[in-house]
């Protein structure tokens, strides 16, 4: 008499041990979080208040990654682009200064773009002038009444500057409180991380237990 054996159904072939499934489930979990976090969106924390009052010292972040190109693997200069950095766009970048540091030593800041390529920059008093003309946002603030001389600084004068091709000028709104391009220059296209579109989550951390989470500022736009 012949042994037959018994053919295994579609339920019992994928039915796996539990570690494997969640092996499984966290290896795909990862995979997934990394390309959002590569190519898609990406979450940053604001350490600092060179951009208050838009921005306060605990607001968490997203960043549209893709929005102004997106790097494809394996293509060099090959970028996915729905557009270039406008003037008014709030942009998350590597700061200049850094080139040549290691990794752990990069610093990622915030900043408004103020001029884009071929714009001529100019501060006179306190006050911005885009090719000539008055620029005035009501997102910028002046929290110090005093007027700083062109000879002890360039945060209140500035002579006319313009911006390269594929780079741009950037302030903070907080302006008398802002290490910016004013100090040290332009953004190069190559170092912008992407766009700062939606606070997540806010956290205040010297306030009381009770009032630390500012609920009133989660989920709003950033404009």
């Amino acid at each position: 008499m012949g042994i037959f054996k018994k053919k295994k159904t579609f339920s019992e072939k994928e039915n796996k041990p539990w570690y494997r499934e969640w092996s499984e489930a966290l290896i795909v979990a990862v995979i997934l979080a990394l390309i959002i976090r590569t190519f898609l969106f990406q979450a940053f924390k604001i350490p600092s208040g060179s951009m208050l009052d838009t921005l306060l010292i605990g607001d968490h972040l997203l960043v549209n990654k893709f929005i102004y190109g997106t790097h494809i693997p394996f293509a060099d200069d090959t970028y996915l682009k729905m557009r270039d950095p406008e003037r008014g766009d709030v942009i998350v970048f590597e700061f200049p200064d850094d080139e040549g540091k290691s990794y752990f030593q990069r610093r990622d800041f915030i900043k408004r773009v103020i001029g884009t390529p071929g714009d001529t920059i100019e501060i006179k008093a306190k006050k911005v002038y885009v090719n000539g003309e008055p620029y005035n946002i009501p997102q910028e603030i002046h929290k110090d009444s005093q007027v700083v001389p062109p000879v002890a600084g360039p945060r209140d004068y500035t002579k006319p500057v313009k911006v390269p091709a594929d780079s741009y000028f950037v302030m903070g709104d907080n302006r008398d409180f802002s290490f910016d391009s004013r100090f040290w220059g332009f953004v190069h296209k190559s170092k912008i991380k992407g766009l700062a579109f939606i606070k997540y989550w806010s956290w205040d951390g010297k306030a009381d237990l009770v009032e630390k989470i500012r609920w009133n500022r989660i989920g709003r736009p950033i404009d």
